[in-house]
């Protein structure tokens, strides 16, 4: 390591943000005696819901929880079949399987690595009940992927996990398909303190289940009148996540503004809008890449190196062996490097550099 390295902070490749006015509304709720079921997360709901454009929103534990919840919304259960990208974090085809369903391996886009409309049309069968269609990186999933499903009359579930403030033709991420499923791990565009999701739906006629679903399939005479579980955020986190929602707008400018600043080579969708959750340029030498910004003290890593089909858990599925040409060609050599709102002008003078230096 060089002189300079040494006395250089480390760039992390995700920073959560966490100001006085969350510590203030996090403390606030802990000092109510009020921690769970109160009032935080119900207004969490509807403001996000407001934000986003969609029908109603719920939050609860996980961005995973949200897809468990989204799939039995749709009633989706053994003997279905849902169709999903290769190429995504695991949790996008495990929800499936965790409902006794059945998830079926559709390759991705060449220029935009979402989910391919094409493949996707081509492998709906009588046993398709929706499409997981994810919103890579930041980036929003083709508008013929909402076409598809609208002619084959098959939901479309967004896995919105990475994408708070994408747009596609107009519509936020939320109020594309018919159901939503966010994230608020740390590393998100926004977060709440810990683990938590929010579902969210387009179908009124959904809207009342959907708050069912997380609080063990009860209605408000508290009977169990459908198959539910605990998926409830915290009022804390509800509480941090409601103040993380003024900011997200300003937060998520920044991270566009970053993009631009760094410079790469990652194509954005003409009629979308990109959330830049992620940075991930493609590498046609992605250890040389990682080790080179390794050596200028920024951290930097490979998303997501085996296509899910591919995965151990999969094994005897029958696509484990399968190509998804494009999944297979760009798994392994797209590399993140950091474009969260914290960093400094010389932190992205810093990544840019390194950026220039190996594509040159």
């Amino acid at each position: 390591m060089t002189l300079l390295a040494e006395v250089m902070a480390r760039i992390p490749l995700a920073k959560p943000i966490f100001d006085e006015e969350m510590a203030n509304a996090a403390m606030g709720v802990l000092r109510s005696g009020r921690w769970v079921k109160g009032p935080e997360a119900q207004a969490f709901g509807k403001e996000f819901a407001t934000w986003c454009g969609a029908e109603a929103a719920v939050p609860c534990q996980s961005g995973s929880a949200a897809l468990w919840a989204a799939l039995r919304l749709l009633e989706i259960g053994p003997g279905d079949e849902v169709i999903v990208p290769g190429l995504t974090f695991i949790a996008t085809a495990t929800s499936v399987s965790l409902v006794g369903a059945t998830p079926v391996f559709a390759d991705v886009e060449t220029d935009y690595w979402c989910i391919c409309p094409d493949d996707v049309n081509s492998k709906i069968t009588e046993k398709t009940k929706a499409v997981i269609g994810v919103h890579l990186f930041g980036q929003p999933f083709s508008p013929r992927l909402v076409e598809v499903c609208k002619q084959h009359s098959i939901p479309l579930i967004e896995d919105a996990a990475q994408a708070h403030g994408a747009m596609l033709n107009g519509k936020m991420a939320g109020a594309i398909g018919d159901i939503a499923c966010f994230s608020f791990f740390p590393s998100k565009n926004m977060a709440v303190g810990g683990e938590g999701g929010m579902v969210t739906t387009t179908r009124p006629e959904l809207a009342e289940r959907l708050h069912r679903l997380v609080d063990h399939g009860r209605d408000d005479s508290l009977e169990s009148i459908e198959l539910g579980t605990n998926l409830r955020m915290s009022e804390v986190m509800a509480a941090i996540g409601r103040e993380q929602l003024k900011h997200i707008d300003q937060w998520i400018a920044i991270r566009r503004n970053n993009s631009t600043s760094i410079g790469h080579s990652t194509k954005t969708r003409p009629e979308g809008t990109h959330a830049w959750h992620q940075l991930c340029v493609l590498s046609d030498d992605p250890s040389g890449l990682i080790s080179a910004m390794d050596s200028a003290e920024i951290d930097a890593r490979v998303h997501y190196p085996v296509p899910c089909n591919r995965h151990s858990v999969y094994q005897n599925h029958p696509q484990h062996n399968d190509t998804l040409s494009v999944c297979d060609e760009i798994s392994h050599r797209l590399v993140a490097v950091p474009v969260h709102p914290s960093l400094t002008d010389s932190d992205i003078e810093r990544i840019r550099s390194v950026l220039h230096l190996r594509s040159s």
